[in-house]
């Protein structure tokens, strides 16, 4: 049995957003599209604490994009983004979202970030999203969303991981794109045994 997991499709991370995806939004028709085909529907949604520790704000002089060492390892900084209760955090307005049946936050513990929808950062703490899939019979995964270079990576990594089978559907993902780390996300997803489809062969 088969999931579409949808990945922080939230305002912060669209167009206008305080952690803006270049050209975000384009994807989401293509998700709304591809959710139709679906008995599961699953969606992650960033939902920091104010004063969260992944943000630059956080720390004296640091700026957004630089990168500092956590207990867990190494930590990008971010604009504050995604705070919880706030228009950012929301998911984006055209976004359909009646079909969703499980809604997974993440990155609401203050001193760890949460990129992947299985893990937080410290590849310790678990989402239990695992769980939810073995007892519902889910054994293959079509991840789209946002961002590809992060949140979609991490995820699409753990996913395999965990055992599942995993597809990132090409034409539904958009990423940041820092020196390259798109192109890096696709190559890391790949060799860890993802699988890479349109969406056009998904809706034909």
């Amino acid at each position: 049995m088969k999931a579409l997991l949808i990945v922080d499709v939230q305002n912060d991370f669209c167009p206008g957003g305080a952690l803006e995806v270049p050209d975000g939004d384009e994807i989401v028709p293509v998700i709304n599209e591809l959710s139709k085909q679906f008995n599961v529907v699953i969606q992650t949604q960033d939902w920091h604490p104010a004063g969260h520790s992944s943000f630059a704000s956080s720390h004296e002089g640091k700026e957004p994009f630089e990168t500092i060492e956590m207990p867990y390892g190494q930590q990008v900084l971010w604009p504050d983004h995604c705070v919880q209760g706030s228009p950012g955090a929301d998911f984006h307005p055209d976004l359909e979202t009646t079909r969703s049946q499980l809604i997974i936050r993440k990155g609401f513990r203050k001193e760890i970030d949460s990129y992947s929808a299985f893990y937080e950062n410290d590849d310790e703490t678990t989402t239990g999203l695992t769980g939810y899939l073995e007892a519902r019979g889910i054994n293959t995964i079509y991840a789209v969303g946002l961002a590809t270079d992060f949140c979609v990576k991490w995820s699409v990594v753990d996913g395999v991981k965990e055992g599942f089978d995993v597809y990132v559907v090409e034409d539904a993902v958009k990423g940041i794109d820092i020196e390259g780390s798109v192109d890096q996300a696709w190559t890391e997803m790949l060799n860890a045994g993802a699988k890479k489809v349109s969406s056009k062969k998904l809706l034909k």
